[in-house]
């Protein structure tokens, strides 16, 4: 929650600063400035959970987190202007970067394989909630009491991360990969089964970055919904999202594949969001229902895709592993965001909603098959 709360909570101020004046197109870019902050750290924390646990780098890394966040307040409060804000987001950016990475790494390390796709989907849960919180209470806040005061959401919730991890969290002895190693160790020498789980994240996450990002705009702005009205239906989606999460985590342990399921939610997300962009274009009243239904298929792969990453990749390489999972999701979140923000403002939403639906269907056929478990050795006979 800390990690989603540092990067996607400014995206919730998004209205209220294209109220006052700002083009979409520099919102969305100071909306992106966090993902950069976590895409350039993510692979650094990854190497450091690899060599230093979960519970001490957690607090490290939350701890530059709140310093971003609350940069942030000040920034805006103080009225510091663009570099100033760019600079504190970038560092609650960089802060956040390990969470993710260490929460799988410690599901994986205390939960056995027929139980991680749920336990897994319950810790993926936390993503649509944080969005939820968000979207509930930031819009409300940046309307009636400026940004300044909406920032402060984030800073609450890292703080109770912070709180969270000294309380709770202790590191896990990680199970050996489930798949043959590389004579190195290196699982990215041993075939092309996480370079493809790579690739297709990339593609499935485009849709999820646009909904997560424009979505309390689209209704607000094109929709002329109200802020509360908007936060309480974003607050219902994710939670929605967040339950499609745990439901495929499940289907996943029942099914025995982490593979199969996420070909189903890839062909989902596609045909919502085409769904989403034909009603939008005709202006039906039914286009923030298809905005619920895309909302949650697009976000109900991540936990499938963390859950075979860490358990191919090894206990010596699934912090970096996850690193370069969430480094390729962000980089793509980074680049495309301030790209669709222009497209909205030269051609409407409806065809950016069209063209983000692409992306799943592209991903589809990049989806391996799920590896076979490793093999134990065949020992020779005993001698007479």
């Amino acid at each position: 929650m800390t990690a989603t709360a540092a990067t996607s909570g400014f995206a919730y101020a998004l209205p209220a600063l294209v109220q006052d004046g700002m083009s979409m197109g520099a919102a969305a870019t100071l909306a992106a400035v966090p993902t950069i902050g976590i895409t350039a750290a993510i692979i650094a924390w990854g190497w450091a959970l690899d060599r230093f646990g979960e519970r001490r780098i957690l607090l490290l890394s939350l701890l530059i987190t709140l310093v971003g966040t609350l940069g942030a307040v000040v920034a805006v409060a103080t009225d510091a202007g663009y570099p100033a804000l760019s600079a504190a987001l970038l560092v609650g950016g960089i802060g956040s970067g390990a969470a993710n990475g260490a929460s799988g790494r410690i599901v994986v390390g205390f939960f056995p394989a027929n139980q991680r796709g749920t336990a897994m989907g319950i810790r993926q849960m936390a993503q649509p909630l944080a969005i939820a919180l968000l979207a509930l209470t930031m819009p409300v806040l940046a309307d009636r009491s400026g940004v300044a005061v909406a920032l402060a959401i984030p800073v609450a919730v890292t703080v109770a991360g912070l709180a969270a991890v000294y309380f709770g969290i202790r590191d896990p002895q990680l199970p050996p990969s489930a798949l043959t190693a590389a004579p190195d160790g290196n699982p990215y020498r041993s075939g092309s089964y996480l370079w493809r789980i790579h690739a297709a994240s990339v593609l499935l996450v485009i849709g999820q970055g646009l909904l997560w990002t424009f979505v309390p705009a689209w209704l607000m702005l094109t929709q002329g919904w109200t802020p509360l009205a908007t936060g309480m239906l974003v607050t219902v989606t994710q939670v929605l999202g967040a339950l499609g999460r745990l439901v495929a985590g499940r289907v996943s342990d029942l099914w025995g594949s982490r593979m199969k399921p996420i070909r189903v939610i890839a062909a989902a997300a596609a045909l919502t969001l085409a769904a989403l962009a034909l009603a939008d274009w005709f202006g039906s009243p039914v286009a923030p229902l298809m905005m619920v239904f895309a909302s949650i298929a697009t976000v109900s792969d991540n936990g499938l895709a963390f859950t075979a990453i860490a358990e191919s990749a090894g206990p010596s390489w699934s912090g970096r592993a996850l690193g370069v999972q969430n480094t390729a999701q962000f980089i793509a979140i980074a680049a495309t965001t301030p790209i669709l923000g222009a497209m909205i403002e030269r051609t409407g939403y409806p065809v950016v909603f069209a063209v983000s639906a692409l992306a799943p269907l592209l991903a589809v056929p990049l989806i391996p098959q799920d590896p076979r478990p490793r093999e134990q050795p065949v020992l020779p006979p005993p001698a007479r």
